[in-house]
């Protein structure tokens, strides 16, 4: 595979995680919408968020048995269709028990999407060059918060809540044809499993202590990252004094930071090691994350500049243990191995999201509080995850 073809699937790549973050993203920006229109508590609010994510966990543990033994290509092709039709059914929900199905089914597609794609990125480039290419992949990331949720904020405004997800369903099927016509097959790594029993992938992980700790990381790194980011738009609104087009501003000012940083950290990662990387992406996102679970009724100014220090750092201390995570097991397993992963993260997102309802209340006031719990719990989480990070070694056949 020639470098310009690899350029292509990594746009590609891109492209369908773009789609697949906008759409997870948007019902928390129009969290307050949700809330008013559906009279939700915030228990209630907060399973429409985690429904995605739960299910996404169930279909990941699926591909577990799966990933490994069908041509990445085409399970991409199958999935991506799937969410792409039932992100247009979102559009069609009147109730918040249709909503809460849609997004479930959504969910059950869309959690094999990220294990694919990380699987891709791996089986075509080398550990040495793995870094940049995952600060492409999780640049997607901040266009989709630059522009994706932004965009979908006006257009929930301009027209309704349904009106962006007619749009990235749409949006999505157009991608879905460039990769039928541009991505190869993609099946080498099928040979490892000619001869070997569907439980035998599970089994290998499960008795490698580097797989299991990479695992282990990857859930405390996305349950202490998630834990804050329901609630963010709306504290914002309620406790600060935003509007709702000024909640887009948060995410178009992070947005366009993390567009350019992303690349930079991916850069340094391969430059000066993972580990030293991360810790300081780490440390310093531990600064907005108090800002901004404590924040009072302050200016718009100040309010975004905490918001844009999260999304950097919070992008940032995602690149460089993904780079290392990905390598934590070998090419054999490596489809069974990002499913699990995937599957323990979006586990992570849904408990996340779980945690924050069942400790974040609306007092008597009509604000938010208890907020700032979740700050420190997840820098709690962050601490573990450095220390367990540091115990995770890159597998045979990753160099």
């Amino acid at each position: 595979m020639n470098n310009h073809q690899k350029k292509l699937i990594l746009l590609a790549l891109a492209a369908v995680n773009f789609t697949h973050i906008v759409d997870s993203m948007l019902i928390m920006p129009l969290g307050d919408i949700f809330i008013s229109a559906f009279r939700l508590s915030p228990d209630e609010y907060s399973w429409l968020v985690s429904s995605y994510a739960f299910a996404a966990f169930f279909s990941s543990l699926m591909g577990i048995f799966l990933l490994d033994r069908l041509d990445r290509k085409h399970a991409l092709l199958f999935l991506y269709a799937g969410f792409s039709l039932a992100t247009l059914a979102t559009s069609w929900c009147n109730s918040f028990v249709s909503l809460l199905i849609i997004r479930l089914i959504t969910g059950l597609f869309g959690g094999m999407i990220g294990a694919v794609v990380l699987s891709i990125v791996s089986d075509i480039y080398a550990f040495s060059e793995r870094g940049r290419a995952m600060g492409i992949i999780f640049a997607a990331f901040s266009v989709a918060s630059a522009l994706g949720v932004p965009a979908g904020i006006f257009l929930a405004g301009w027209g309704s809540w349904k009106l962006p997800f007619v749009i990235i369903g749409l949006l999505g099927f157009m991608i879905w044809m460039f990769i039928w016509w541009i991505f190869p097959s993609m099946s080498s790594h099928k040979l490892s499993h000619e001869g070997r029993h569907f439980l035998q992938g599970l089994t290998f992980i499960f008795r490698d202590k580097n797989q299991l700790t990479a695992l282990v990381a990857a859930f405390t790194l996305v349950l202490g990252h998630f834990m804050i980011i329901p609630f963010i738009s709306p504290y914002m609104i309620r406790n600060v004094g935003l509007s709702q087009t000024e909640i887009s501003y948060q995410f178009l000012l992070g947005g366009v930071a993390t567009v350019i940083t992303s690349p930079y950290i991916g850069k340094l990662t391969d430059r000066l090691g993972v580990m030293k990387v991360f810790s300081w992406m780490m440390a310093l996102s531990f600064v907005p994350t108090l800002l901004i679970t404590n924040l009072p009724a302050t200016s718009l100014w100040f309010s975004l500049v905490c918001t844009t220090l999260f999304f950097i750092f919070g992008s940032g201390r995602m690149i460089s243990p993904n780079t290392l995570t990905t390598a934590a097991a070998p090419p054999k397993n490596r489809g069974s191995f990002m499913s699990l992963k995937s599957a323990t993260q979006q586990l992570a997102i849904g408990l996340s999201a779980f945690i924050s309802g069942q400790i974040v209340v609306i007092g008597d006031n009509n604000l938010y509080t208890g907020y700032y719990k979740i700050g420190l719990l997840a820098i709690f989480f962050g601490l573990i995850t450095i220390w367990l990070m540091n115990h995770v070694r890159v597998a045979e056949g990753n160099e």
